[in-house]
C-alpha cells in the first residue's frame, strides 16, 4: 500500500507540470481518488485554485496557463485564442487598447465552468467557432503556437488574419471600427492564400462585406490576389451603425466620423 502511494505520487510530480492546471478527471484516470486527492491539498502537496481545480503549490496562476492547460492536458475540445487577444500577441498591441482584459476562446464546444471562476483580472469570452465558419479552427493551416512562460508552453492561437475576422465579427458591439480600421493599416504581411481559403469558408457576409471595405481603403498589395468572385457577400443593405453613413459598395452602414483613406 505504501508503495501504491509513493508510486502514485511520484507519478504525479512527474506528470502535472509546474503551473499547469488539471481537474478532477484527469486525477482520477491516473488512480488518484477523491479521498487521496483530498489528502494531497492536506499534505500540500497540490493546493485547488478553485473548487475541483488542482496545481503544484508553488507559483501563481495566469490566464495563459489555464488556457495552456485547456489545450494541453485535459479533455477538452480544442479551444484557441482568437479576435483581438490572438492579434495583441501577435505584434499588433500597438493597434489596440490598452490593458485588454478580455480573452476570447474560439473553438466547437463551450470551456468548464472553472475557467469562469478562477480569480483573474482578465474574462474569458467564448466564440463557437461554428457560427463564423463551417470548419474547425484547425482546419486550412490558421492556427499558430507561441511558447510562453519559463518552460516555452505552447499556446495556440489563430493567425492574425483569422483573428482579423474573428474581431470583425465583433463590430459593432464589442469592438471598434476605429480599431478595426487601424489594424488593416498594419496589415500589410497578411497572407492572400490564407485569406482566400478564410473567406471561402466564412459563413458571415456582415465580416465579408467588412473586411473588403477595410481592404479597399488601405489597398495593400494583397488585394488584388484575392478572387471576391467566388465569395458570396450577400444582398442588400445591413445597417451596422445606427444613424451611419451608407459604403456604397458593400451596403454596409460606417461610422460617419470613418474619414476616407486617399
Amino acid at each position: 500500500m505504501v508503495e501504491q502511494f509513493v508510486s502514485l505520487l511520484n507519478r504525479l510530480q512527474r506528470d502535472l507540470p509546474e503551473g499547469l492546471v488539471v481537474d478532477a478527471a484527469w486525477l482520477e484516470a491516473r488512480g488518484i481518488a477523491s479521498n487521496l486527492r483530498a489528502y494531497y491539498v492536506k499534505a500540500g502537496w497540490l493546493e485547488q485554485p478553485v473548487r475541483g481545480l488542482y496545481k503544484k503549490p508553488r507559483g501563481g496562476l495566469s490566464w495563459q496557463q489555464a488556457v495552456i492547460s485547456l489545450q494541453t492536458l485535459l479533455a477538452q475540445a480544442p479551444l484557441v485564442v482568437g479576435g483581438r487577444m490572438a492579434l495583441e500577441l501577435q505584434g499588433f498591441a500597438h493597434y489596440l487598447a490598452q490593458d485588454t482584459r478580455t480573452v476570447y476562446l474560439h473553438g466547437p464546444e463551450k470551456p468548464p465552468a472553472w475557467l469562469q471562476k478562477l480569480d483573474l483580472p482578465q474574462c474569458f469570452v467564448y466564440r463557437n467557432s461554428a457560427t463564423a465558419f463551417r470548419t474547425d479552427p484547425a482546419a486550412h493551416g490558421t492556427l499558430t503556437t507561441l511558447p510562453w512562460g519559463q518552460w516555452d508552453w505552447p499556446l495556440t492561437l489563430s493567425q492574425p488574419e483569422r483573428a482579423y475576422l474573428e474581431l470583425l465579427d465583433e463590430l459593432p458591439r464589442h469592438e471598434s471600427f476605429h480599431q478595426a480600421d487601424m489594424i488593416m493599416q498594419g496589415a500589410a504581411n497578411f497572407s492572400p492564400r490564407r485569406l482566400q481559403r478564410l473567406l471561402v469558408d466564412c459563413r458571415s457576409v456582415k465580416v465579408k462585406r467588412l473586411f473588403f471595405f477595410f481592404a479597399d481603403r488601405h489597398r495593400h498589395a494583397w488585394v488584388n490576389r484575392l478572387d471576391k468572385s467566388v465569395l458570396d457577400l450577400g444582398r442588400g443593405k445591413r445597417a451596422l451603425v445606427p444613424g451611419g453613413k451608407l459604403d456604397p459598395t458593400y451596403l454596409i452602414t460606417v461610422p460617419e466620423d470613418l474619414d476616407a483613406v486617399s
